[in-house]
């Protein structure tokens, strides 16, 4: 194996290892956070009561599961729980030259939506997600993807030791109190981002 490869392993595991203990924590059914965000495994469907009600934020990759989940060329088994995708050589060659990786994305990229709705992620991806707010947008928890896309060290949000993570199928949903503008990002993918708008309500 690589040194490169070698770091992407260690710093990506850690953060697929916390993922994997938060989820085995998280109930079947909706659980609120101390920030007043609840965690649910739902489907989707079971989702458009809250969705109605505001705006949803897609989190979304493109992962192989073949090469993602190789222990000697990616990063471990269970990394990856989609078909199909980009290899994982790939996706380091394409951080690397554009800072970003297409397939891994929040969409939309920004959101406006009325004080009282409600603002829901939804992890639509083969990999474990967060849909972390920030001050501004900086490295996440995965020095060598931090390296490879120039974000700089890890902010302090997502050095929480309470980092909450989206596992596949996995939502979160926070009901907007105050107008004003706020960050999301992903603390393992620091490049997937969006922007909210909050606004009074008519």
């Amino acid at each position: 194996m690589s040194i490169r490869a070698s770091f992407v392993l260690f710093g990506v595991v850690t953060a697929v290892a916390i993922a994997c203990e938060n989820r085995g924590s998280l109930p079947a059914s909706p659980s609120v956070t101390d920030d007043g965000r609840s965690i649910s495994a739902a489907a989707p469907g079971q989702l458009a009561a809250k969705t109605d009600q505001g705006k949803t934020v897609d989190l979304k990759d493109a992962c192989d599961p073949q090469t993602f989940n190789d222990p000697q060329t990616g990063i471990g088994p269970g990394t990856c729980q989609r078909n199909g995708g980009v290899r994982f050589q790939t996706f380091l060659d394409q951080l690397s030259l554009h800072h970003s990786v297409g397939g891994w994305h929040m969409a939309p990229e920004e959101v406006i939506l009325q004080v009282g709705q409600v603002l829901s992620a939804f992890n639509h991806g083969g990999e474990t997600h967060t849909f972390t707010e920030v001050e501004d947008f900086g490295g996440g928890v995965v020095p060598l993807l931090n390296t490879l896309g120039d974000f700089g060290p890890t902010i302090t949000e997502c050095s929480s030791p309470t980092l909450e993570m989206l596992a596949p199928g996995e939502s979160s949903h926070e009901e907007e109190e105050d107008a004003g503008v706020e960050k999301y990002q992903c603390c393992i993918h620091p490049w997937m981002r969006t922007i909210v708008r909050i606004v009074p309500a008519h």
